[in-house]
C-alpha cells in the first residue's frame, strides 16, 4: 500500500514538469527571408542550432562571417556555423544565445514552436526583432 502511495505521488509530482515542457525544436528550419535552413539539435543537455545550408548564391570560396565584431573569426565559412546554443525550456519555449552573421550581432533568443512553425525573438538590449521559420524536415 504505501508502495502505490509513492508511486501516485511520483506520478503527481512528474505529471506537470512533463505537462509544461516546450514543443521540440528539433529538427530542419527554413528562415523567414528563405535564405537558409537552420538545423536544431540537442549538444549535451542542451538545444543548439547550426546553419545546415545556404539557399542563396554564394561567393567563390563560400560565404564568410566577415560582419563577425571578432576579426579573427571573419574567416569562418556561415554553412555549418552554429547560431543558437545553450537552449533551454522556459516558459512554454526556449530561451538561450543566438548570433546572426547577416549582421555580426549577438543576441538572447527566445524560441516557441507551434505545429510547424518556429517563432524567434532576438533581442539586443531593448530592441527586439521576430521572425517565423518554417520546419522542413
Amino acid at each position: 500500500m504505501i508502495h502505490r502511495i509513492g508511486l501516485a505521488l511520483v506520478a503527481l509530482i512528474a505529471a506537470p514538469s512533463i505537462a509544461g515542457a516546450p514543443a521540440s525544436l528539433s529538427g530542419r528550419w527554413k528562415t523567414d527571408d528563405g535564405k537558409g535552413i537552420v538545423a536544431m539539435a540537442p549538444c549535451g543537455t542542451k538545444m543548439c542550432g547550426r546553419i545546415a545550408e545556404l539557399l542563396i548564391k554564394e561567393p567563390a570560396g563560400g560565404q564568410r562571417d566577415e560582419r563577425n565584431p571578432d576579426k579573427a573569426k571573419r574567416g569562418r565559412m556561415v554553412e555549418g556555423l552554429q547560431i543558437y546554443w545553450d537552449l533551454v525550456p522556459h516558459e512554454g519555449g526556449w530561451k538561450g544565445e543566438g548570433y546572426s552573421p547577416e549582421d555580426g550581432r549577438y543576441y538572447n533568443a527566445h524560441l516557441r514552436v507551434k505545429g510547424d512553425k518556429l517563432t524567434m525573438k532576438g533581442c539586443v538590449a531593448v530592441f527586439c526583432r521576430t521572425v517565423t521559420w518554417t520546419r522542413v524536415g
